[in-house]
């Protein structure tokens, strides 16, 4: 008896410790986050992970379309092409994309409404490498005017891409339709006049204006030692400037049409249905989230079942929220039948309606806290995304809202919070519908 004890014991003691190595490699990572101000009164903040072999440096800056006038239209999209035509050091294109790929790192950059990014994600042991190269693309770009010609074929291009692409049109098409002709609501890619008359003058008095320490914030995620701040201030602590262009105020009584139909011969119509929403640290942002997901945020969502999968009226629908710093967005974008486009629009609204005078189940609240939770955590096993939330926080707000904070006020939201707002948005003189494809239906559509 005593052995066949013994036995059992061992066993257990086996199970035990592979449930704890397990246990071990799931654990939530820890994060710790360090801030401090370069004399420059440049921002960094490191987000030190030390379990992570990867790292990566993201530098956002205050600039996109929400600081360009209507002349100016598209400078910071085409600026953020120029960064990698040549600096100080590395002299051209080729030894810019070389200085990154010789280490295996990945480099982008991206415009948005109310920040450009730049970001190297490699090893840990390539920060310094990596900070090198995005220093000299940002304090000591040349813009040389051969480089600036050439690029300008290459933007062109690139709007060709989107136009003939509806699914990226008609995201643009809503805003400009729910925004109106103001900063919010343009394209970030420009028009095709300041892409074919830009000057080398033009982009280095906007650069000069925006791109300025006190404008500018570094971001680094992953696993570093302490001489890290050393190198951010020795890379980026000997420039200066003044910030003298500033973002542009929403204005909500510009936008007044209800409908934008763009007309092109296209095998699918591309709708884009929804309203004007809530800034995103509004004390309600996270009641708009789990509204959309509940409404069309994953495979369960009500959009999902009820249009596509019980009315086969589309193939993609999906409701997502535009979460700016003074206003925001909430719309179902999809690709429908041609000639079942209004029975499509007609099943979002009545889903839009529905939500709005019948509520929430607890049940479908749950679900979008959990699914909502999950994605954040998901989101923290990329150093990328890491660095991306903490320095959007940092430049937007300045502070450090963590993962943990946000995943406490999605918990805590309540299901009249939600209802509430629900309510409140979704009401038919707030919705707004943009289309591509061969037809005006709009006549036929009624809210």
């Amino acid at each position: 008896m005593v052995k066949k004890n013994e036995k059992l014991k061992k066993y257990f003691l086996k199970i035990r410790k592979k449930i704890a190595k397990i246990l071990k490699i799931f654990k939530i990572r820890k994060m710790k986050i360090f801030s401090q101000k370069l004399k420059n009164g440049l921002r960094a903040q490191l987000i030190q992970i030390p379990e992570s072999a990867a790292a990566t440096v993201m530098i956002l800056v205050g600039a996109g379309s929400r600081y360009e006038s209507a002349e100016i239209c598209g400078i910071s999209h085409f600026l953020e092409h120029m960064f990698f035509k040549g600096a100080k050091k590395f002299k051209n294109p080729k030894e810019v994309a070389a200085a990154i790929d010789k280490f295996g790192g990945e480099f982008n950059a991206f415009t948005g409404k109310e920040y450009c990014g730049y970001f190297v994600k490699s090893g840990k042991k390539n920060l310094k490498n990596s900070l090198e190269v995005l220093a000299d693309m940002l304090i000591f770009s040349k813009f040389d005017a051969a480089e600036i010609e050439k690029e300008r074929g290459v933007i062109l291009e690139e709007m060709a891409m989107y136009l003939d692409a509806p699914m990226y049109q008609i995201s643009w098409d809503f805003e400009r339709l729910v925004f109106g002709d103001q900063p919010l609501g343009r394209d970030q890619i420009g028009t095709k006049k300041l892409i074919q008359n830009v000057t080398r003058k033009n982009f280095l008095n906007y650069k000069n204006s925006l791109y300025v320490p006190e404008n500018i914030v570094i971001s680094v995620a992953g696993n570093f030692d302490e001489k890290i701040f050393s190198e951010i201030e020795n890379f980026f602590g000997n420039f200066f400037g003044e910030k003298k262009i500033f973002k542009k105020k929403f204005d909500e009584k510009l936008a007044t049409e209800k409908f934008k139909i763009r007309t092109k011969k296209t095998e699918q119509f591309h709708i884009s249905c929804g309203v004007r929403a809530i800034a995103e640290r509004d004390k309600n942002f996270w009641a708009l989230k789990i509204l959309a997901t509940i409404l069309g945020g994953n495979m369960s969502s009500r959009m999902f079942q009820s249009v596509r999968e019980k009315k086969s009226l589309a193939y993609s629908i999906r409701t997502t929220v535009d979460e700016f710093s003074d206003t925001g967005l909430l719309r179902t974008a999809a690709g429908v039948r041609l000639e079942k486009v209004e029975n499509a629009v007609a099943a979002i609204l009545h889903e839009y309606e529905k939500i709005r005078a019948r509520g929430i189940s607890l049940d479908e609240l749950k679900n979008a806290q959990n699914f909502l939770c999950g994605r954040i955590d998901l989101s923290t096993e990329d150093t990328e995304n890491i660095a991306h939330h903490f320095a959007k926080n940092l430049l937007l707000y300045g502070d450090a809202e963590n993962f943990s904070d946000e995943k406490n006020q999605i918990l805590k939201t309540k299901k009249n919070d939600v209802e509430n707002l629900a309510q409140k948005i979704l009401a038919p003189q707030n919705l707004r519908l943009a289309a591509i494809g061969p037809r005006d239906f709009s006549k036929k559509i009624n809210f």
